[in-house]
């Protein structure tokens, strides 16, 4: 996990949060300063620290060209497209340290912080019991629940774990 950094294009969202679940630092369309119909050259252009993940041919050659780092990913399914992102020595298990919606590194929650923040949120006193972690750029809380086993649940059965 250590050093491997990504940019997915706008076809592979689903692939991204995946990343991102398992601690991977991974932008997506939220972090594109530009239009849709600009996104492949600016693609090309920017994150050249990151390994591109795509399912453009086009934008793949593109990049490759210019001696920047990506991968062609093949399939529709996002397990599938998993496997192929393993090739690169990905290792996907659920961590809390990166928000799924906007790449944002979380921090774990205090007890008062967590009362406060709960209690905005309109969200049951009953998450207390549980580790809390905030993403302070989106505001969203997460904690390990019965949705954390399912994850696991789903990586298992796809032979990801």
């Amino acid at each position: 996990m250590v050093g491997l950094k990504f940019v997915c294009d706008r076809m592979l969202k689903r692939l991204a949060k995946w990343l991102r679940l398992s601690g991977y630092d991974t932008v997506c369309e939220e972090a594109f300063n530009t239009t849709p119909e600009k996104e492949d050259t600016y693609l090309v252009e920017n994150f050249k620290d990151r390994i591109l993940l795509t399912k453009d041919r086009e934008l793949y050659h593109r990049r490759i060209s210019r001696g920047y780092p990506a991968k062609l990913i093949t399939s529709n399914q996002v397990w599938k497209q998993m496997k192929e992102v393993m090739e690169l020595g990905v290792k996907f298990y659920p961590v809390t340290k990166r928000c799924t919606l906007c790449n944002s590194n979380l921090r774990k929650l205090k007890e008062e912080e967590a009362k406060e923040i709960l209690e905005k949120m309109g969200l049951g006193k009953d998450l207390l019991k549980k580790e809390l972690w905030f993403c302070k750029n989106c505001k969203k809380v997460y904690w390990i629940g019965s949705h954390w086993k399912n994850m696991i649940k789903f990586l298992e059965e796809h032979g990801l774990i």
